[in-house]
């Protein structure tokens, strides 16, 4: 996403680990390239002098190996989906929550029952949302009343979906009557999994990045996709007739990211807790939406008012929505095998 709305997008080609922007030799933050902004970290600045050191990485499990073969940091960006995961690789330490200036004010839909504790591993901090891009020159409102409209034969060839498993299955779990992925059951999976299969035919490809959907989009070959929110600023300030439906009728998705708290790390573990609390500082809400994200810290996001979080895709809705949140480790397992099975077409 501009970095993290590429989420596994265009950064997951970026070099693993390659350090750059060394400032603070105190504090060593994993990150996605882009986050070392200055503008995400004046807080930090103003209080250390300078900002922290970065090491980037691609794609989330691509850094889980680095970390998990010995290579040191004290702070990391990951995604919610991966987080179980990497907390049971035995890499991560919990953050002291007492310790957060804004954790009272984090929106509690992202936050979800096991970062309620005193102590957490995972901090979300900053999300979008995932819904239906249309052409609204060619699609009526009508057709994208209801995520059915992926299996319309209307459309076949013209629609696709991210090359994602956890957004691919948000869709899936929202289509087939599930809202809450964090307790799927067999039989969820399972109707999972045979939606995305019966939609794959009608596909005219997988988007792997927001640049090359806004192409596809551009250009006609697509009229409807899953998007992240990122696409309709983006089209929209290009003139494109384009529609984001996060209301049809089963409801749309929000990704979320945030820090974790690697364990031995080798810098300061206050200033670990200065840049976290930097970062969610209300402050940081404006300069996050420039870049095509959400913050999650509700007094932060209230400041940029009703009329800008419409056009960045982040209003609140009046509809279903699943947040992704994290999930089992067998059970992401699970719909990674399945997603490339469908993807080959089987």
């Amino acid at each position: 996403m501009n970095t993290l709305k590429t989420l596994l997008g265009s950064v997951a080609f970026a070099t693993v680990a390659s350090a750059a922007f060394a400032e603070d030799p105190d504090l060593l933050v994993f990150d996605y390239s882009g986050f070392e902004d200055p503008a995400f970290h004046t807080k930090y600045v103003e209080k250390n002098g300078d900002v922290p050191s970065f090491a980037f990485f691609g794609e989330e499990d691509e850094a889980l190996q680095k970390l998990v073969s010995g290579f040191k940091a004290d702070v990391s960006h990951v995604c919610a989906g991966s987080v179980m995961k990497w907390e049971e690789s035995g890499i991560l330490e919990p953050w002291d929550t007492s310790k957060i200036t804004e954790f009272a004010k984090l929106d509690s839909n992202l936050v979800g029952k096991d970062v309620a504790a005193t102590s957490a591993y995972f901090i979300p901090t900053d999300f979008g949302s995932t819904a239906i891009a249309y052409n609204t020159e060619e699609v009526p409102a009508e057709d994208v009343a209801s995520l059915d409209v992926f299996k319309n034969p209307k459309y076949e060839g013209r629609m696709t979906l991210p090359d994602n498993v956890d957004d691919a299955y948000a869709l899936a779990y929202l289509a087939t009557g599930t809202t809450d992925w964090t307790n799927a059951t067999d039989e969820q999976f399972e109707a999972a999994s045979a939606w995305l299969r019966e939609v794959h035919p009608y596909l005219r490809t997988y988007w792997t990045d927001p640049a090359e959907l806004a192409q596809l989009m551009a250009t006609g070959e697509v009229l409807i996709s899953w998007a992240w929110n990122e696409t309709y600023p983006t089209l929209a300030d290009e003139g494109f007739p384009v529609g984001f439906q996060r209301e049809p009728k089963e409801g749309s998705s929000l990704w979320l990211c945030g820090y974790v708290n690697l364990k031995d790390g080798p810098g300061s573990e206050e200033k670990a807790y200065d840049y976290l609390n930097g970062f969610l500082d209300a402050s940081n809400a404006a300069v996050l939406m420039d870049a095509g994200y959400g913050i999650s810290n509700t007094e932060g996001l209230a400041t940029l008012g009703q009329e800008a979080l419409e056009a960045g895709g982040l209003a609140p809705i009046d509809a279903p929505i699943l947040a992704q949140l994290p999930m089992s480790v067998e059970l992401r397992e699970k719909q990674s095998e399945e997603f490339e099975k469908i993807k080959a077409g089987f």
